[in-house]
């Protein structure tokens, strides 16, 4: 019995990953949108501040998705 048990729960797993990564793929989309639209509202004179953050935000969020993903 806890052999089904445990290939029940990988068959859960397996059914729900694909979601989770087209959550964090979207996740992702849309951190790039806002932080593109807020360096592009800023202008030529905040460019540097702006990319270091926008840049800082998909590297956690990829951060935070490969950690997910080790789970």
């Amino acid at each position: 019995m806890g052999a089904s048990g445990t290939l029940a729960a990988d068959v859960l797993v397996d059914m729900i990953m694909p979601f989770g990564q087209f959550l964090i793929g979207t996740l992702v989309l849309v951190t790039l949108v806002v932080s593109t639209r807020k360096l592009l509202e800023r202008g030529p004179s905040r460019m540097g501040g702006a990319m270091l953050l926008s840049g800082g935000a998909v590297i956690g969020l990829a951060l935070v998705g490969y950690l997910v993903q080790l789970l």
